[in-house]
C-alpha cells in the first residue's frame, strides 16, 4: 500500500515537472505559470490578454491554422464576442456559382486566417525563413511556454568578436543563439484595457500562456479525469487491502 502511494507521488511529481533547458542546455527563465501541476488550470484573462499580443503581432507573421474562432469560447469569450472578433477577418471562399473565389468576412466556423497564401510567399516575405505555424509549437519546442518566453525577452547584443549577418539577431536562448526573427515584443506595444503591465515580459507570458492552451486546449479535462483515475485507485486498493487482511486473518503464519 505504502510503496503505491509512493509510486503515484512519483508519477505525478514528474509529469509535472517543467523542463527548464533549452536546445543549447541554457537553463530557460520559469514563468510560474498557472496551468503547472497536476491540478493545474489555464488563466482565463492571461489567455484573453495572449489573444490580443497574437493578433497585434504575431499574426503578421505566423499562422494559427489548427485553432477556429469558435474555440474561443475557453477564452471566456460569448457568441456574440467571438462573432466580433470572427469578423475583424476575410477568408477566401468559393467557388461561387460562376466557378469564381471570393472574399467574405470570416465566421465562427472558419480557422485563423493565415497572413500568406503559401509557404513560398511567407518565406519570400521574411528573407528566406520560413515563419511556423504557431498552433503546436509549445509541444514542438523543449521547454514549451518556458521556451516561447524566454525566446521573447532574450534578445541581446551579439557577444564580442560575434558576427552577424543582415536580418540576424541574437538571442541567448535560440538554438544556436543565432535567430531570423527581429525582436518583436516592446514596452507599450499592446494596450491592455484590464490594467496589466504592458511590458515585453508581460506580453510574452501572455502570448506563451495563450498558446499553450492553442496547443493543448483539452488540459483541464484531461487533469481532471487523471484526477478522478488516481482517486479511483487510490479507494479500489484500499478495498483490495482490506480484502485481503479479512481474508487471511484466520491463516497461521
Amino acid at each position: 500500500m505504502k510503496h503505491f502511494l509512493l509510486s503515484l507521488v512519483v508519477i505525478v511529481s514528474f509529469s509535472s515537472a517543467p523542463v527548464l533547458a533549452s536546445n543549447d542546455g541554457v537553463s530557460l527563465p520559469h514563468g510560474h505559470w498557472s496551468f503547472d501541476g497536476a491540478m493545474g488550470t489555464y488563466d482565463k484573462a492571461a489567455m484573453q490578454r495572449g489573444l490580443k499580443v497574437y493578433q497585434n503581432v504575431c499574426a503578421s507573421c505566423h499562422s494559427l491554422k489548427r485553432i477556429y474562432f469558435r474555440n474561443l469560447a475557453d477564452l471566456g469569450y460569448n457568441e456574440a464576442q467571438i462573432k466580433t472578433i470572427a469578423g475583424e477577418y476575410t477568408v477566401e471562399d468559393g467557388p461561387n456559382g460562376e466557378g469564381e473565389m471570393y472574399d467574405r468576412t470570416a465566421r465562427p466556423s472558419d480557422a485563423f486566417v493565415n497572413p500568406y497564401a503559401n509557404k513560398e510567399a511567407a518565406t519570400y516575405a521574411n528573407s528566406g525563413a520560413f515563419p511556423p505555424d504557431l498552433s503546436l509549437i509549445t509541444k514542438a519546442r523543449s521547454g514549451g511556454a518556458n521556451y516561447l518566453f524566454g525566446l521573447m525577452t532574450g534578445y541581446d547584443d551579439a557577444p564580442e568578436g560575434t558576427e552577424l549577418l543582415d536580418n540576424q539577431y541574437w538571442n541567448k536562448y535560440m538554438a544556436g543563439h543565432v535567430i531570423a526573427m527581429p525582436p518583436p515584443l516592446s514596452d507599450g506595444l499592446v494596450s491592455y484595457e484590464d490594467g496589466s503591465p504592458e511590458t515585453i515580459e508581460q506580453y510574452a507570458k501572455d502570448v506563451s500562456h495563450f498558446l499553450t492552451w492553442a496547443a493543448e486546449p483539452e488540459m483541464e479535462q484531461r487533469k481532471r479525469m487523471g484526477l478522478k483515475v488516481v482517486l479511483y485507485l487510490l479507494i479500489f486498493t484500499a478495498v483490495l487491502y482490506g480484502v485481503k487482511r479479512r481474508i487471511w486473518a484466520n491463516v497461521k503464519k
